[in-house]
C-alpha cells in the first residue's frame, strides 16, 4: 500500500512537497551545469590521468595545447655559481677584497671573508649585448637564444634537500620527481624505451642520486631509468642463457601470464607487471642500437667534443649530450642530463668551496662545449621546436669567499636557472639581483614558479596535475607556484 501523508515523517512529506522538489531539482542541474563548465575551463582538480596499466608509457593529451612534446634537463649538481657565469655584478668588482657592508656574515660553512669579484671577465653577447662570463664561451654564444630566470630561490642551502626541492618540490625524500609527473601525465611517444632516462655524470650520481629521477608515491612504472653512453640499462640480459633459450621463456611467460590475467580480469598489478617485462623485451633491441655511438659521424662527435683525448671526462659527457638527442630523436619524453657528481669539496662537481677558479676551470671544460653542442644539434636538425631544454642547479654562490679561502658558500636567496627551445622567448633576462648579487630582490621566484612553467609548456597545469597520497592531493608545486609567463612565447 502507498503511503498516505499522514504516514509520513516530516522530512518525507517535505519531499513530496512539489514547489519544494522543483526547487531544489532547479540547483541540482545548476550544480551540474557549473561543474561541468568549470571542467571546461579546466579549473577542476582531474584527479590524475586514465592510465591503462598494461599500456602505462601510452601517449596521452595533455590538459591545453603544449609547446613543448619533450624535454631534456641539463641538472649541474653542486649549485653554480652565477657570479662566475650569467649574472654580470660590476659592483662586485669595485668591492673586491673589502668586508660586507654591514658587518661580517655567517654563512653555511662558517665566517665569511672579504668580498670577492667574479673570477672571470663579462663581456657582451650576441645581439642583446647580456654580459656573460668567459668561462663558459661556447654556451655564451647561444645568449639571444635563451630566457634567464636571475631571481630564483629555494627552501634549503643543503645540497641533498636542495636538489630535492629542485626536482620533487620538496626538501623531504619520497616525492616524485618533475620527469615522474611528466610522464605520468603525457606518456611516452616511444613504446620500444623508457619514457623517462636518467643519464649520469661520468664522474657518478649526484647526492641525493635516484631521488632526483624517483617517482615518489607516484606508480612505480614512471621512475627515470638511469643510463649512459658508458653504462646502459644494466642487467638487461640474461646471463648465461642463449637467445632461443631466452626468448622460448618470454614466449611461455607471456601465456602463461596472459591464461592469468583472463582468470584475474581487472588486476592492475599484473597487468602492470606484464606490460614491464614486455618493455624489457624490446628495450633488449632498442637500447643496444640507441646507446651504440659507432653510426655518429666523425664530425659530429667533433662538434660535442667527443673525441677529445685530452679530457676523458669531456669526451664521456659529450657522449652522455649525444645519447640525450638520440633519446629525443626517438620520442622519449623526458631526458635528465646530469653534470657533476656527489663528492665533497667540490672536486666532481660545482661545489666551489676551496679554489673555485681552479675548480670551475676543470668543471666548465667538460660542460661547455658538448651543451652548447647538443642545444645546437637539436636546432639544426628540427627538434628544438617541440624540445625544451632546461639548465639548471640547486642554489647560488656568495659574493664574498669564505673566510681562508678562495671559494664561495652556498647561496639559496638569489640565483641563475635558464631555458630555451619550444615556447621560450628567446633573448630575456628577468628579475635580478642586488648590486652584490646576494639576494634576489626584483621578481623573485622559488622553484616552484620555475617547475610551474616547465610543466605549462608541456600544456600542463600546475594545479591540476594531482595525485592523492594519504588523503591528501599532492602536486609538484605543493600549494605553490605561478607560470613565469615573461619568459614565454
Amino acid at each position: 500500500m502507498s503511503p498516505t501523508p499522514e504516514h509520513l515523517s516530516t522530512a518525507g512529506r517535505v519531499l513530496l512537497d512539489r514547489r519544494r522538489f522543483l526547487s531544489s531539482s532547479a540547483t541540482a542541474l545548476g550544480s551540474v551545469a557549473l561543474t561541468n563548465l568549470l571542467g571546461l575551463d579546466g579549473l577542476l582538480a582531474s584527479g590524475g590521468p586514465l592510465i591503462d596499466p598494461a599500456r602505462p608509457y601510452a601517449p596521452r593529451m595533455p590538459h591545453f595545447s603544449a609547446k613543448a612534446k619533450n624535454v631534456v634537463v641539463i641538472f649541474c649538481a653542486g649549485a653554480v655559481s652565477q657570479l662566475e657565469t650569467w649574472d654580470y655584478k660590476p659592483e662586485l668588482i669595485k668591492w673586491d677584497g673589502k668586508p660586507l657592508p654591514g658587518g661580517p656574515a655567517v654563512t653555511f660553512q662558517g665566517p665569511a671573508g672579504n668580498l670577492a669579484r667574479p673570477q672571470y671577465d663579462f663581456r657582451p653577447r650576441g645581439q642583446t649585448g647580456k654580459m656573460v662570463s668567459d668561462m663558459i664561451p661556447h654556451l655564451a654564444e647561444l645568449t639571444d637564444e635563451i630566457a634567464f630566470v636571475h631571481s630564483l630561490t629555494s627552501k634549503s642551502n643543503t645540497h641533498g634537500p636542495a636538489e630535492n626541492f629542485l626536482s620533487t618540490g620538496f626538501v623531504l625524500d619520497g616525492f616524485p620527481s618533475l620527469g615522474a609527473w611528466t610522464t605520468y601525465a603525457l606518456g611516452s611517444e616511444n613504446q620500444n624505451l623508457p619514457a623517462y632516462v636518467a643519464i649520469p655524470d661520468p664522474r657518478g650520481v649526484p647526492q641525493n642520486g635516484m631521488n632526483n629521477w624517483s617517482p615518489g608515491f607516484l606508480p612505480a612504472a614512471f621512475q627515470g631509468t638511469p643510463m649512459s653512453s658508458k653504462d646502459p640499462v644494466r642487467h638487461l640480459f640474461a646471463p648465461g642463457i642463449s637467445g632461443e633459450s631466452d626468448q622460448a621463456a618470454r614466449s611461455l611467460l607471456t601465456r602463461m601470464n596472459a591464461q592469468h590475467l583472463e582468470q584475474h580480469p581487472g588486476d592492475g598489478k599484473l597487468a602492470a607487471r606484464i606490460a614491464s617485462y614486455e618493455l624489457a623485451a624490446r628495450m633488449q633491441l632498442s637500447v643496444p642500437e640507441i646507446s651504440d655511438l659507432s653510426t655518429e659521424p666523425a664530425h659530429v662527435l667533433k662538434s660535442y667534443g667527443a673525441d677529445d683525448a685530452s679530457n676523458p671526462l669531456k669526451a664521456g659527457f659529450a657522449r652522455n649530450c649525444i645519447l640525450a638527442r638520440r633519446l629525443i630523436e626517438k620520442g622519449v619524453r623526458f631526458v635528465q642530463l646530469f653534470n657533476g657528481a656527489y663528492a665533497s669539496g667540490g672536486e666532481l662537481n660545482w661545489d666551489g668551496h676551496n679554489k673555485i677558479r681552479e675548480q670551475y676551470d676543470r668543471h666548465a671544460a667538460i660542460l661547455d662545449q658538448p651543451a652548447a653542442a647538443l642545444i645546437r644539434d637539436l636546432r639544426e636538425r628540427g627538434l628544438l621546436e617541440e624540445t625544451l631544454v632546461v639548465w639548471c642547479t640547486e642554489f647560488g654562490r656568495m659574493p664574498f669567499f669564505q673566510k681562508g679561502a678562495q671559494g664561495r658558500d652556498h647561496n639559496p636567496d638569489g640565483f641563475t636557472c635558464w631555458m630555451t627551445g619550444a615556447g621560450v622567448r628567446p633573448g630575456v633576462s628577468h628579475g635580478a639581483t642586488d648590486e652584490l648579487g646576494q639576494r634576489a630582490i626584483k621578481d623573485i621566484h622559488p622553484l616552484y614558479d620555475f617547475n610551474a612553467t616547465i610543466l605549462h609548456l608541456l600544456g600542463l597545469g600546475h594545479e591540476h596535475l594531482t595525485f592523492e597520497h594519504n588523503g591528501v592531493q599532492r602536486r609538484l608545486t605543493n600549494v605553490e607556484g605561478n607560470v613565469i609567463r615573461e619568459i614565454l612565447l
